[in-house]
């Protein structure tokens, strides 16, 4: 099927884009297409999903959600590497309950549009935090709207709807992606 060439990309037109290893993504009509992740990549996603659930779980948070959910707005879908939403039925991409958290892990390809473009998409939709891993520095940014932190040792995640405090070790993190 034909796709539009312009430069302002809709939503029907990134469904009709093929499946074929990459990531497609729309950021304000700007169609953003990524390469399958390394395997760096997944694991630095898996050692965060392993942390977050339980503590997401005892909590009554939601759910943590991984590639292929997605946040939608008229103009715009994107596939963060991790999030936590809050629970609610599924009623579809474009209804769903705002994250609680974004998690994305740098890579060539992405650093431009995870520090600049989806950093202020997500602070603007209304996402409590942002956390940007970055491989090289072996630390994760923090972001919220309050301000941010770089996190090389221990990274104290305090949701805003709880008073407890999830405590990740970015060492270990870092280490078991040696």
């Amino acid at each position: 099927m034909a796709m539009s060439l312009s430069a302002t990309w809709t939503i029907d037109e990134l469904d009709r884009l093929p499946d074929d290893g990459n990531r497609y993504e729309l950021l304000d009509g700007e169609l953003l297409v990524t390469p399958a992740p390394s395997d760096v990549h997944q694991t630095v996603v898996d050692w965060l999903s392993a942390q977050l659930w339980p503590f997401v779980l005892a909590h009554g948070l939601g759910r943590v959600q991984s590639p292929r959910a997605v946040i939608q707005t008229d103009r715009s879908q994107l596939e963060p590497d991790l999030m936590v939403r809050p629970w609610a039925p599924p009623r579809g991409w474009k209804t769903a309950p705002i994250p609680i958290l974004v998690v994305e892990v740098l890579s060539a390809s992405t650093r431009q549009r995870d520090l600049g473009p989806k950093r202020r998409f997500y602070m603007e939709y209304g996402v409590a935090e942002y956390w940007v891993v970055n491989r090289e520095t072996r630390a994760i940014h923090q972001i919220t709207p309050d301000g941010e932190a770089t996190c090389d040792a221990t990274l104290l995640w305090k949701p805003p709807t709880i008073s407890a405090t999830l405590e990740i070790d970015v060492k270990a993190l870092f280490a078991a992606i040696k």
